[in-house]
């Protein structure tokens, strides 16, 4: 039985393959990668414990061991490189959602200046400024020091 945000018939076709042999090189069966990858899924989705794991995932422990596994020898790099091709060739333009906790302002950042301080003339801030960086390669074509 599939639970709401298990993976799709569509969705397992085109990871399946990505995935190792199913058939270890030793040992006992492995438990059904399906069925693991929506126990790993569960678990990244809600951030529960891995003990917490819904007992339709299988064992805890065997989930766990598997993500482990992959994680390490880079099973999960290969299926995001893999489920990433082509994916820049489909229908619609990207969409990038950002926030301050992926793009962080600068500590010094807060309160900066959007304008001329008013009590300095234009032409000494130019002046100034000229001092401390020299002069701009656009500073031959500068009326004054305003704001074009």
């Amino acid at each position: 039985m599939l639970e709401r945000h298990d993976l799709t018939e569509a969705e397992w076709e085109r990871l399946e393959p990505l995935l190792p042999d199913p058939t270890p090189r030793r040992g006992g069966r492995w438990a059904d990668h399906r069925t693991v990858v929506n126990g790993v899924l569960w678990r990244v989705r809600t951030g529960a414990p891995w003990r917490d794991l819904p007992a339709c995932y299988g064992n805890w422990k065997t989930v766990y061991n598997r993500h482990r596994r992959w994680s390490g020898d880079g099973t999960w790099a290969t299926v995001l490189d893999g489920l990433r091709v082509g994916a820049d060739q489909g229908e619609g333009e990207w969409v990038v959602g950002m926030d301050a906790t992926i793009v962080r302002a600068h500590a010094h950042a807060a309160g900066a200046r959007h304008a001329a301080p008013a009590d300095i003339p234009a032409d000494r801030l130019v002046s100034v400024l000229d001092e401390l960086l020299g002069p701009s390669p656009a500073a031959a074509g500068h009326t004054g020091g305003g704001v074009e």
